[in-house]
């Protein structure tokens, strides 16, 4: 059972990676082992050199006067000479200038000697001499290579990270834990998703105040499933929740539990939840969740022990745990349709929570929470540029400010104008200007008529968004030009007449190259394959082909929210030979007519798409206000000159 005070946990500040208890000991070891090899260096210079001599020399030089003194051990005698001392002649060898070396003599085992007299007869002074001081170098350089071996093998460590310094600490698990007073993010940073807000205050009002549910017998949901597209903000609203609830946050993306070695990420999962027991109450986010929870059994040849085994222990640790324990399981992903059964069915994700794009009103709040921290001019109006973003997410209208910010620095401005901003959705739209690009003066022709085609067709058709911008200016990787247009309102579904309404304005590029120039040339690849996807929706998806009937021959699971996959992955329709040959004649009846259809609008309007054509390449780019205001004025002369011939 919860209590209903809420355990402070301290999160502990973050050690030196590969560094154990926060101290670089290989550095250490390095610069210890150098300074013993450089004082062992300087105390070998600075010492005697010493040479190895006979009895009977040291006898000759003690008689001929040439000793100083003498140091005496056990097994040795040391000679220190006299600095005049002349002694080649009786050492045999030349030792000029090396009178103040020590000359070693063996001491003779088992024959009795009177060295003490004979040192007092020649009158040489003589003093005992500790053979243990010896001892010192030679375990100095015993250890030498022991040292060697420990940098050696920290370096080693070092270099090789953390999976090497980690080696026995892989099944550790690896989520990044924020304390209470660490999670900043609340609710009024996320903008545009209210609905899953309200969603989730049940979950924050349970992680403040658990006794009001555990009283009355309700049990929490165990898990929370966020779903929506790439950008939508699931991970800030996971954030939101733990600082709205002010609660520990464990962060884990799903790719981190699975690892080469076998076991490794069963063992992060039950690392994970051991941590997350001891921390209740608290939430636990795992991000990108489809990297851990695909199906089982999806593909044979995609299959993958060691991530399954990661998922059933997943799946074993979700059931055993009590939910009332004050532990949240928060996941997200943009791949729902992939995930394992298991894991969506009650009692362990029981809540799915839907984060999708952002409406009209939505996207005006989030772009007044990026524009907090932004200079943005008195008259700038952001429902205006909330209103030509539709289907933008979260992440990318943050990128349209930052996009706007950048345009008004480098241009000097003091705060960002709308002239900024409309240009920033145009960048993220269709990529960045290429005005270096060179272009002839017959592919601006080509380009300024297959433009203008496009935004006259749209411009006259009941059901087609209108147009907003023709630019004639090469964009992005591939675009000679573009022709922006934008949806009066959001729209969450289309009739027929709507969609033959975008073929069509998809085809009236190619349909005026073939009025004016009499041929057709490459620029309508991308519209064609937009206009094929339709129609092939209208007819295998939607049913709304007259020659097939009321009937959907799509049998794959769709990627809901990741629309660029779908040509990757096409759709396998399980149809017979004749119903495959019936749905493309059906493809190529309605392109067909919604080419007519276009050509037909442009043929009864030519000399106005000439003459637009005209103001288009002289000008590089006709706004929406420029472009209606030159069709409302062919039209009246149109009407006057009907007149007249009446």
């Amino acid at each position: 059972m919860v209590q209903d005070h809420r355990k402070k946990i301290k999160v502990p500040k973050q050690k030196p990676k590969n560094v154990p208890g926060g101290k670089n000991w290989g550095s250490i070891l390095m610069w210890g082992f150098l300074i013993l090899i450089g004082l062992f260096a300087i105390n070998q210079h600075l010492s005697f050199k010493s040479y190895h001599i006979r009895y009977d020399q040291f006898k000759k030089l003690v008689t001929n006067k040439f000793v100083r003194e003498v140091k005496i051990s056990e097994d040795e005698i040391q000679v220190l000479l006299k600095p005049d001392a002349k002694v080649d002649s009786v050492l045999g060898k030349s030792f000029t200038g090396k009178n103040s070396a020590i000359f070693k003599v063996a001491r003779i085992k088992g024959v009795r000697e009177n060295l003490l007299e004979f040192l007092d007869e020649n009158g040489v002074p003589y003093s005992g001499h500790k053979t243990s001081d010896y001892w010192i170098p030679l375990i100095l350089w015993g250890l030498m290579p022991l040292i060697v071996l420990i940098v050696l093998w920290r370096l080693m460590f070092k270099r090789l990270g953390q999976g090497a310094s980690g080696a026995l600490s892989f099944g550790k698990s690896k989520a990044k834990i924020r304390g209470e007073q660490d999670v900043q993010v609340t609710f009024d940073d996320v903008a545009g998703v209210d609905e899953a807000k309200e969603e989730l205050r049940e979950i924050i009002e349970f992680l403040k105040n658990p006794q009001k549910y555990i009283r009355i017998g309700a049990k929490i949901p165990k898990g929370v499933l966020l779903v929506g597209p790439p950008g939508t903000g699931k991970t800030l609203l996971a954030r939101a929740v733990a600082g709205e609830a002010q609660v520990p946050f464990f962060s884990i993306s799903g790719s981190e539990f699975v690892e080469m070695f076998v076991g490794v990420g069963a063992a992060r999962v039950r690392d994970l939840f051991d941590q997350a027991g001891r921390q209740a109450p608290c939430i636990v986010f795992i991000d990108e969740l489809d990297a851990l929870g695909k199906s089982r059994g999806f593909s044979s040849i995609t299959g993958n022990d060691e991530r399954e085994q990661t998922l059933n222990q997943l799946l074993v640790e979700m059931d055993g745990f009590d939910a009332n324990k004050g532990v949240i399981i928060m996941a997200a992903t943009n791949r729902p349709e992939i995930l394992d059964f298991a894991l969506l069915r009650p009692g362990r994700f029981d809540r799915q929570i839907l984060v999708d794009r952002p409406d009209r009103k939505g996207r005006e709040a989030i772009l007044k929470v990026h524009a907090k921290n932004v200079k943005i001019a008195d008259n700038v109006d952001l429902a205006k540029i909330a209103s030509s973003t539709p289907g933008f997410a979260g992440a990318d209208l943050a990128n349209v400010i930052n996009e706007a910010a950048l345009l008004a620095a480098r241009r000097g401005k003091e705060s960002v104008e709308e002239s900024d901003l409309i240009e920033a959705v145009e960048r993220v739209v269709a990529g960045l200007e290429k005005k270096s690009r060179i272009i002839t003066d017959k592919e601006k022709e080509i380009i300024a008529h297959h433009e203008i085609g496009h935004a006259l067709v749209s411009e006259f058709l009941d059901g087609a968004e209108k147009v907003t911008k023709i630019s004639i200016v090469p964009r992005g990787f591939a675009a000679l030009g573009y022709t922006m247009q934008m949806p009066t309102e959001d729209r969450y579904l289309m009739q027929r007449s709507e969609l033959k309404a975008r073929i069509a304005g998809l085809l009236g590029g190619r349909a005026a190259e073939m009025l004016v120039f009499g041929e057709i040339s490459t620029g309508a690849q991308n519209d064609l394959q937009r206009a094929t996807e339709i129609a092939r929706a209208m007819v295998v998806d939607f049913g709304m082909s007259d020659g097939i009937g009321p009937l959907s021959f799509s049998r794959q699971r769709r990627f809901t929210f990741m629309d660029e996959m779908q040509g990757i992955f096409p759709q396998q329709e399980l149809v017979s030979d004749e119903t495959a040959r019936k749905i493309d004649e059906e493809i190529a009846r309605i392109i067909g007519e919604a080419m007519e259809r276009a050509t037909q609008i442009l043929k009864t309007n030519e000399s106005l798409l000439r003459h637009l054509a005209k103001v288009l390449m002289e000008k590089e780019y006709l706004e929406e206000k420029e472009f209606k205001s030159i069709i409302a004025e062919y039209k009246s002369n149109l009407e006057a000159k009907m007149k007249g011939l009446l």
